[in-house]
Order: structure tokens, then sequence, then C-alpha cells
């Protein structure tokens, strides 16, 4: 099916002036980068896919959780920036432009996670962890690897028992350490709202690891090492094809092990949930966006 491109989005300017205050405006090679693939340059058009590939994966599976549904959005959001590039008008950087289609996606994609869909409460969520907890860490073939997995597993669920708007909020500033203006710039909305979804998000997030994470409260009843036969048993951990412990990295980006260093160093929320790896967008995702864009059928290059 050929790809036609939503409408371009509409465009604020007061983060521009805030943008370029801070230094943080498109630079001249990524306004020259952007003219030259609108002009139906191939190569631009490729790079433009390469620079945001892998920060829209990231923003993509922390708002669905699992990897492949994040792959598909990842791909949909890329076509709809390639697609309307020619309205990038450099009012912010085009990471920050692509963030802003890319949640503007998000936000009305279909639920699709367990949580969100019985639109499990981090109080529900929290109780389930205390059924199946073991008395002992697990000891099993790989128990670090499965241990990590279960970690990376439990916080994006964590995210997925807030509403939309709060998890947004919540990944743009506290986990990709975006400023107010910046977020409410990208999640259309302004910098007050942005502050209390943030606020909530955090509010809630704290009262949930503060009670139930042993990694947040020494003195809380859950450990990632006790949970891993549970995780095994309900499938949400795979021991045969770990999807976040043995994911693929950006180059020179944080591994797992520098990821959980970080968080260890930090110890507080934030830098639990945001404990990741940098996860690289999945190759063969990033092959057929370029066989679309070189189709002859996407409209910015016909």
């Amino acid at each position: 099916m050929e790809y036609e491109p939503h409408e371009p989005e509409a465009h604020g300017s007061d983060l521009a002036a805030e943008e370029v205050s801070a230094g943080r405006g498109p630079d001249a090679a990524e306004v020259a980068l952007v003219a030259r693939a609108v002009s139906g340059d191939r190569d631009a058009i490729s790079d433009v896919v390469r620079v945001l590939q892998d920060p829209i994966y990231r923003l993509a599976l922390r708002m669905v959780w699992r990897p492949a549904d994040a792959e598909d959005a990842t791909q949909e959001i890329l076509l709809r920036v390639a697609g309307n590039l020619a309205s990038w008008r450099g009012e912010a950087k085009l990471l920050t432009w692509a963030y802003r289609v890319g949640v503007n996606y998000l936000l009305n994609l279909k639920r699709q996670s367990p949580q969100e869909a019985t639109q499990v409460s981090l109080d529900e969520f929290g109780e389930s962890l205390k059924d199946g907890l073991a008395a002992e860490d697990y000891r099993g073939p790989e128990a670090e690897l499965l241990t990590h997995e279960t970690r990376l597993n439990c916080t994006q669920a964590m995210l997925q028992c807030l509403a939309r708007e709060e998890r947004v909020a919540y990944v743009l500033s506290e986990v990709f350490g975006l400023s107010s203006a910046e977020a409410a710039w990208i999640a259309d909305t302004t910098p007050a709202a942005h502050r209390k979804r943030l606020e909530r998000a955090k509010k809630r997030l704290g009262n949930f690891l503060t009670k139930a994470c042993g990694l947040a409260n020494p003195q809380a009843f859950c450990r990632c090492s006790r949970r891993v036969e549970k995780a095994i048993d309900l499938g949400r951990v795979d021991p045969r094809r770990p999807a976040f412990a043995s994911h693929p990295v950006t180059p020179g980006g944080r591994d797992v092990a520098e990821a959980e260093r970080q968080m260890i160093r930090l110890h507080d929320a934030a830098a639990i949930i945001g404990g990741h790896p940098d996860y690289a967008a999945p190759q063969a995702k990033i092959d057929a966006i370029a066989g679309i864009l070189h189709s002859g059928r996407f409209s910015l290059l016909d």
C-alpha cells in the first residue's frame, strides 16, 4: 500500500526563542541537510532517518512497552517525519520536532499493552508483584542476565500504568532530560500543564517505588532476582530471547551494565526508570523504511 503522509503539524513560536537563547536550536548543518532532503536528495533522506531512528525508537519503546510494537511505531513515525520535512521551519531542533510528530502519533495509538488494555493501576501492579515472589534469589541458568531482564521489563510495565499524557511528560523530562518548554511544545500543551502532569507522574511512581521496589527502598518487599521465575511463568520474560537485556545498543551508547551502574549511582526514581541501555532501532525495520522511501511511491521523492 502506498504511504500517504498526514497533513503537516501546526507549529508555535514560543519554543524557538527558548531554544535559540539556550543554544539548542537547529544548526546550519541540520538546516542544510533537511533542505537537501526536501529537494529530493535520497542520501539526505537516508541521513535524516539515520539521525532520528534510535531516539525515536527509544521514545516509542517507553510508550508501548514491547520492542515489536515499538518497531512498528518507529517505522510509522519516521515515515511521517520524512513525509512532512517541508513543514519543518527550524522552530526547534530536528529531533525535537520529530519527537512532536512521534508523541502525536503515540498518544493516539490503539492501546496495545496488557497494562493499558485492562487499565491496571500502580497499586494493582504492586499487589501483583507479591504473587509468586520467591524466598531466595534466582540462581538458575543466566541468572544475572534474567535478573536484568526482569528489572527492565518491570520498569517498562510501571510506565504503562500511567495515563499516556503523564507517561509522555515523565519520559520527556525525567528520562530524556528535556526542559518544560521543550516537553510542553512536543506534547502540544502549555509548560504549566506539562509540569502538573509531570508532578502527578513523579508522585505516583515515587510512591510506588518506595512501597514496592527494593532498588529504590531497601525496606520494600520486591527484589528483581526473586521475581525471575514468576516472570518466566507469566511469559513476561523469555529466557531464550530476552527482549531488553540483550537488545542491541547504539554504537558508543550505554549497555545494560553501564545503565545499571548509573542507576545505582543516582539511586532515585528517575534513575531506576531511566536505567535502560541506549537501545538501537532494529536494522531490519530501518531497511524496510529505506525500501519504502526509495520505492518510487513516496511523495517527497516524486
